[in-house]
């Protein structure tokens, strides 16, 4: 059953409504599970398309909290729709929270979101564009890829084939400190915890291998103190070990010949990254992104420097700075616009 509640955004927001548009929450189903979405027209202006607010990893509950407000206002002012929606067991979606989600099943729960869309005929749904943050760099090409109907892509901070934290864990080290010999060693555990996890390898040897790594204070932190324990194990590597994996890198392959998929898209690309990103490697999504949808469909690629992850003006790029150190969320320059431009020009 689908939920329509139609009200003027400055009702529930209290924001300029010819800034953020009209507000509908629209409610759809996937895999029999209610999903909590909110769309976003253009104030008395006929949509020129709908854009996808695709979520990177995490829960959300971003309706209820207006997440990428300066985002979607943005994309509003250029004449598209936004819709958002909270993934499941967030915010009033139904159903479960999986972390371990894969971007093969996020891409299809897209997809059913374009076609409850199109189904409901909402004004722009003829016009379906995607704008992603992180791991949508996974789901949006895989929609891209078996759609076969979307107009543009806006990557945000996009993501190569593989498992990003083994870098997100060496760049974090060396912001806070570590000699370069202890990094070493402690990022060659980190993958050779990989590798035994997925080769069947036993707890104890998992344990043996990862001494050092399992006393690291980032690490620690990150896995908010839990610790490893042998249920756990067994029962991660159960799962870990039918994933894809490259024996080269010692890292998990989230997306088959993704290379392939990536050199078949021939729509519009905007590739957006921050230059002190430091969750993945962003020199190294571009340097794909260009060997691929460079070769096959009109790519703009722009980057910002003193920028993290998430596109904020910062000065280290670390996984904690903005929550160690109070910093207010300061867009860099020129992001708002790039996405604006980019978009006006494809007219």
């Amino acid at each position: 059953m689908k939920r329509i509640i139609v009200v003027i955004f400055l009702t529930l927001i209290g924001t300029n409504t010819s800034a953020q548009g009209d507000r509908q929450l629209l409610d759809f189903e996937f895999e029999g599970v209610t999903l909590n979405e909110v769309l976003n027209i253009p104030h008395q202006v006929k949509p020129k398309g709908v854009v996808l607010i695709v979520h990177g990893s995490g829960q959300t509950n971003a309706v209820a909290q207006n997440w990428y407000a300066d985002v979607r206002a943005t994309i509003l002012k250029a004449g598209y729709g936004t819709y958002m929606w909270d993934k499941m067991g967030c915010g009033e979606s139904g159903g479960d929270f999986n972390y371990n989600q894969s971007a093969q099943n996020s891409a299809l729960e897209a997809i059913a979101a374009i076609t409850s869309l199109k189904e409901m005929e909402v004004p722009g749904s003829g016009t379906i564009g995607l704008w992603g943050i992180s791991r949508a760099g996974w789901i949006n090409p895989i929609i891209i890829d078996q759609y076969k109907d979307i107009a543009f892509w806006i990557s945000v901070s996009g993501v190569d084939d593989k498992e990003n934290f083994a870098y997100l864990f060496e760049e974090n080290l060396k912001i806070n400190g570590i000699p370069q010999d202890s990094i070493a060693i402690l990022s060659d555990e980190l993958k050779k915890g990989y590798r035994l996890t997925h080769a069947g390898e036993s707890f104890e040897a998992y344990m043996n291998a990862t001494k050092n790594l399992r006393n690291n204070k980032f690490l620690s932190r990150f896995n908010n103190e839990r610790v490893v324990t042998k249920d756990g194990y067994y029962e991660y590597q159960k799962t870990f070990i039918k994933e894809p994996f490259d024996t080269e890198t010692n890292l998990q392959v989230y997306i088959k010949d993704f290379e392939s998929i990536l050199s078949n898209i021939n729509c519009p690309v905007l590739a957006l990254f921050g230059e002190k990103d430091k969750h993945v490697d962003w020199r190294k999504t571009r340097a794909l992104y260009e060997k691929t949808l460079g070769n096959t469909t009109d790519l703009t690629v722009k980057s910002f420097p003193d920028c993290n992850h998430n596109i904020y003006k910062c000065k280290t790029g670390g996984f904690y700075e903005f929550q160690d150190n109070d910093f207010p969320r300061e867009r860099c320059d020129g992001y708002l616009k790039a996405i604006a431009s980019w978009l006006n020009e494809l007219e």
